[in-house]
């Protein structure tokens, strides 16, 4: 047996057991990577994006495993496009040409969100319906939908996103309760939480002089 293989069948060995459910090394530190991650988010700090990536890599091999294979492969998209975040917050600038920062969603904005949201719900629903063995296809596509948009609301600074990664945190808290991710539904009940206080935060550098 490899050392590669090794450390893979070390990292989902069993740290703890709660309420009768397996928790892995992998998801533990997972867990701790992705509270750091959003705590930077909430304050703004470009180092964020990095964990994301770190945090994207544990998950994806932990989602695969549970056979949820959406939340697998957005956590693919998610380390990828972590990389343009992490351009966007250090050097992007708004269509006018000044520097990014906190905004809101125009009307217009706020429609084209919502309808592509429900189209990407669909489209990744009946991908995981007809090529995949998930059974529960509807409540992996939703979460994974909005996760998508609400990625590109947080690189480009949108108020909005975190209204958006409340509503996937929520969904998400249903769905790996269902699957017995223990620690991970515990980590999005506390991310839903988080989200409101990235809410607060964000609406005070919004209103600053």
């Amino acid at each position: 047996m490899g050392e590669g293989t090794k450390r893979m069948e070390n990292l989902f060995a069993v740290a703890f057991t709660a309420w009768g459910a397996p928790t892995t090394w992998l998801e533990l530190v997972a867990v701790i990577v992705a509270l750091a991650m959003v705590a930077c988010n909430i304050r703004q700090i470009h180092w964020g994006w990095p964990l994301a990536i770190i945090s994207s890599a544990m998950y994806f091999a932990l989602f695969w495993n549970s056979k949820l294979y959406g939340e697998a492969a957005l956590q693919v998209f998610f380390a990828v496009v972590a990389l343009w975040g992490w351009w966007q917050w250090l050097h992007g600038v708004r269509p006018d040409g000044s520097a990014l920062k906190v905004s809101t969603l125009s009307l217009a904005g706020t429609i084209k969100t919502i309808a592509a949201s429900a189209g990407f719900t669909w489209v990744v629903a009946l991908f995981l319906i007809n090529y995949t063995d998930s059974d529960v296809p509807w409540l992996d596509a939703f979460p994974t939908a909005l996760s998508v948009i609400g990625q590109f609301l947080l690189g480009r600074k949108f108020l909005e996103n975190w209204l958006v990664w409340l509503i996937v945190n929520v969904a998400s808290v249903g769905l790996f309760a269902y699957k017995g991710l223990w620690l991970t539904t515990g980590l999005y009940t506390v991310f839903a939480l988080l989200s409101v206080l990235g809410w607060w935060q964000w609406k005070r550098a919004l209103t600053a002089p």
